[in-house]
């Protein structure tokens, strides 16, 4: 039994900050960001906006996108590194907001690789056949972990949201496979200095950029490597590539070492920066919004997060 996407939708806050006006806070200028990253801006949510917020607008695109009734739905998913509280979870308080009743739903935490975590762990439950239609969602409220004033990684990232509705099916459509993995022995080149049991605090963002880059460049590229491998499949048959929005440099050297086709790249960092879990679905939804997907087309999403997370999948649109 297959899982399909049936329906995309995304959310990113009204609040735009621009590199120059970001530049205004702290000890940087639009070159030097452009130049190490390819960003441009960020969304920013606002004070009482929160995950959950972010999440549900994306959800209600989703949903309205896969032309179903929320009340189809019979799983939800929410990946997040930001969530509105310690508990409950952000995918409960989803359940809530949109009516749902009494469905299994929880949070899923593996920072920038949430979202293939996320679809990795749908696919597998729809494959079991207790499940027909999941509502996956990545939602991220980065900027309240970010401190302010440094530049090494406040510059990076953004808020934002991206969902999926993923449903059983007998369609070509389908995921076709997918690879998660994580080392934890590379836990402190990105983290937070705080925690719930660690200190009672959310901490901010703490990152040892040179370390990140190179683990990011040979991670996403063998796991590539191993996807394609695995399908009996090669670069010339992915008609789209969407990896983590994280670095236009990293992506660029992925591309570069794979020696894949520029053309096939989704770059949307520029506009967003790195939202995290929420990079993927933001980049896919764009893709469809501007009609570059095709029925049948093979697309590949590859991402690497905190902890060490990272991984692959193939998905048969």
């Amino acid at each position: 039994m297959a899982c399909t996407i049936v329906g995309c939708g995304a959310y990113l806050p009204q609040l735009v900050v621009s590199n120059v006006e970001l530049a205004k806070r702290v000890d940087t200028n639009d070159e030097w960001i452009r130049s190490r990253t390819g960003i441009e801006q960020r969304h920013i949510a606002s004070e009482g906006e929160y995950a959950s917020h972010l999440a549900l607008e994306a959800c209600k695109a989703a949903i309205l996108d896969a032309g179903i009734a929320a009340a189809n739905i019979d799983l939800i998913i929410n990946c997040t590194t930001t969530p509105d509280n310690s508990f409950p979870s952000v995918a409960t308080k989803l359940q809530g907001y949109l009516k749902i009743g009494n469905i299994p739903s929880f949070d899923l935490q593996a920072v920038c690789s949430g979202f293939i975590y996320g679809l990795h762990v749908a696919d597998s439950l729809i494959a079991s056949g207790k499940y027909n239609t999941i509502l996956l969602v990545c939602s991220e409220k980065m900027s309240s972990i970010l401190d302010w004033n440094d530049r090494t990684t406040c510059i990076l990232f953004g808020d934002g949201a991206g969902a999926v509705v993923l449903q059983r099916s007998m369609d070509k459509s389908r995921v076709v496979d997918s690879l998660i993995y994580s080392n934890g022995t590379y836990a402190d080149i990105l983290c937070t200095d705080g925690g719930v049991s660690m200190n009672g605090q959310a901490g901010k963002i703490r990152m040892n950029g040179r370390e990140v880059f190179r683990h990011a460049i040979e991670k996403i590229s063998s796991s590539i490597e191993e996807i394609l491998s695995k399908n009996n499949l090669t670069l010339n048959d992915i008609d789209h590539f969407i990896p983590h929005q994280a670095n236009i440099r990293i992506i660029d050297a992925i591309t570069e070492r794979l020696q894949f086709d520029h053309d096939k790249v989704v770059k949307t960092v520029a506009k967003h920066a790195n939202c995290s879990a929420a990079s993927i679905p933001l980049a896919l939804n764009h893709l469809k919004s501007v009609n570059k997907i095709k029925k049948g087309d093979m697309i590949l999403f590859a991402a690497i997060g905190a902890g060490l997370t990272w991984g692959s999948a193939l998905v048969r649109w």
